[in-house]
């Protein structure tokens, strides 16, 4: 479909309004129409749009990662000559981001005249302009879609009218626009070489957001077929235990560890009290312990299965690049806001590595982030609140390298305030058992026989096994009996989508004597275990 036909659809549908609607007497001005599109297929990449989608409407997917103020540009102009006082009336302008080049001579006779009209004689007479809002986004690609070891691709949004101020930083959107060009910003006196170089960027007819809020998802769409097989998961007796061992199968043990981060997976619900306090719902979990441990390769399997995952690593993470950052437009010379990570992935789960060889104050700046989910920016004049409603699995080491027993808290370097935000704190240590040990090798053995095996057959021809017995059926189980990686993320997407948990009383009570029994170690645990839930709180009280 051609850019064109959106200029022709909006004049006939004025056409018609002014035809078959009737408007009050003295009511003379129609009011801006504008025509919106959605299309039904699947939407693109940046990376896939290329220079033959030129003037072309597409549909690209990705996140908004800056957005600048709503401004005002001209759709038609009058000029009038300084000189002379000639006047042009009702110019339009092209829209889009493509500047008008005022005309360098004077239209009007110059015979007669007691003194010749000079060059570029024109300005704009602002009274007797029609404008419109316009606002400018920042496009970024998914991450799901970055090749591995690449930077992510950006792309510039030209919204205008009603579209302005639909969407913020850290929002999944699906853009419908026309793929446009615009000439190369250059300084005073640049190279004249780059004169017929043009920039793209993106007229945006039309803005979906995927969902908003905690549990937002890629997958809004399930299947009667692939609901079924959720709920028949959910009412197997052994459904907890099978969705932890699922969760990096190939690495062995560390099972607490994974029911943990399946709980993390899936979250708790997000609940605002009465008062306007409210309460996150999303579980933070650190692995604390010895090198070779697994812990990145459990961070690296999480960031594929939840349905929005961020992974960074905490020496190259910064708190700017974590929360939100401050930036110049180089175009407009005014301060826009860009979202971090914690931004990017609300509503999911940030995996960060080498915790603990952060700068002290970059692990300061994600304090209110992961407590009351908000990040707030006060800088250059911009002061407003962020979202980040995401979960954090954080992986760090000892101080001194390897857990050292005789050394208790000396081992963690960290401040009581980050510590407690953390919801579940694992110490791994990489304890030296025979019997554990020859366990642990045959189990890796094994995985790298079988992974060598699978790839002969593979590049021998042999055909993969079908998704299902019926085609288009996504497969639930893989052939070691353990859930695959689309069905968990499918599952993990419509339980988050869906489901609301809740506490029964047989947990609140055994949730409140553990916590009375973990700040006060001297009572008698027999004598605690008759204590009700309401007797627990008159003690803490």
């Amino acid at each position: 479909m051609h850019a064109k036909f959106i200029v022709r659809l909006e004049r006939v549908i004025r056409v018609l309004y002014r035809v078959t609607t009737p408007r009050p007497k003295g009511e003379e001005k129609l009011h801006d129409i504008q025509v919106t599109l959605t299309l039904d297929e699947y939407p693109t990449c940046i990376r896939q749009v290329k220079s033959a989608q030129v003037s072309q409407i597409v549909k690209i997917s990705g996140i908004i990662v800056a957005a600048a103020q709503v401004r005002s540009k001209a759709t038609k102009v009058t000029l009038q000559c300084r000189q002379c006082k000639h006047t042009i009336p009702d110019v339009s302008i092209k829209p889009g981001l493509e500047g008008f080049a005022l005309p360098r001579t004077c239209a009007a006779p110059q015979q007669g005249q007691m003194q010749r009209c000079p060059i570029d004689p024109y300005i704009m007479l602002p009274d007797k302009c029609e404008c419109v809002d316009y606002q400018t986004l920042k496009l970024q690609e998914n991450p799901e879609d970055v090749p591995h070891g690449e930077m992510p691709r950006h792309l510039q949004l030209f919204t205008e009218r009603y579209l302005t101020d639909k969407v913020v930083p850290g929002n999944r959107v699906t853009i419908v626009g026309v793929y446009s060009i615009k000439k190369l910003f250059q300084k005073k006196g640049g190279d004249k070489t780059l004169q017929g170089i043009r920039t793209p960027y993106l007229r945006v007819l039309g803005v979906q957001i995927e969902t908003s809020g905690p549990g937002r998802t890629n997958f809004t769409m399930f299947t009667p077929e692939e609901e079924r097989q959720f709920k028949t998961l959910a009412q197997r007796k052994d459904a907890y235990e099978l969705i932890a061992k699922s969760i990096a199968p190939s690495i062995y043990g560390s099972a607490d560890i994974k029911k943990s981060i399946a709980c993390l997976l899936f979250g708790g619900a997000r609940k605002k009290l009465p008062d306007g306090i409210t309460r996150r719902g999303d579980i933070n979990v650190l692995l604390l312990g010895d090198p070779g441990t697994a812990k990145s390769q459990l961070l690296k399997f999480v960031e594929q299965v939840a349905p929005i995952g961020v992974y960074t690593s905490g020496k190259g993470s910064s708190a700017a690049g974590l929360t939100a950052s401050v930036i110049r437009d180089p175009s407009s010379r005014s301060f826009i806001m860009e979202g971090g990570a914690m931004v990017l992935a609300d509503g999911g789960v940030v995996c960060i590595d080498e915790f603990d060889k952060m700068r002290e104050d970059d692990r300061v700046a994600i304090h209110e982030a992961m407590e009351q989910q908000t990040i707030s920016i006060a800088k250059a004049g911009i002061t407003t609140t962020l979202n980040s409603r995401c979960s954090v699995l954080a992986a760090a080491n000892s101080v001194y390298g390897r857990w050292d027993d005789s050394r208790g808290d000396d081992n963690i370097d960290f401040m009581p305030t980050i510590l407690s935000r953390f919801d579940m704190i694992y110490i791994v240590k990489d304890t030296h058992d025979v019997n554990k040990d020859s366990t642990l090798a045959k189990h890796v053995i094994e995985v790298h026989v079988n992974a060598s095996a699978a790839k002969e057959r593979d590049d021998a021809g042999v055909p993969k096994m079908a998704t299902s017995e019926n085609d288009g059926v996504m497969r639930m189980f893989d052939t070691d009996g353990f859930l695959t990686i689309d069905f968990l993320k499918k599952f993990v997407s419509y339980a988050r989508l869906n489901c609301g948990p809740r506490l029964t009383p047989q947990a609140s009570e055994k949730l409140v004597n553990h916590y009375v029994r973990m700040r006060n170690p001297v009572v008698n645990a027999d004598a605690f275990s008759a204590f009700s839930p309401l007797h627990g709180i008159a003690f803490l009280l």
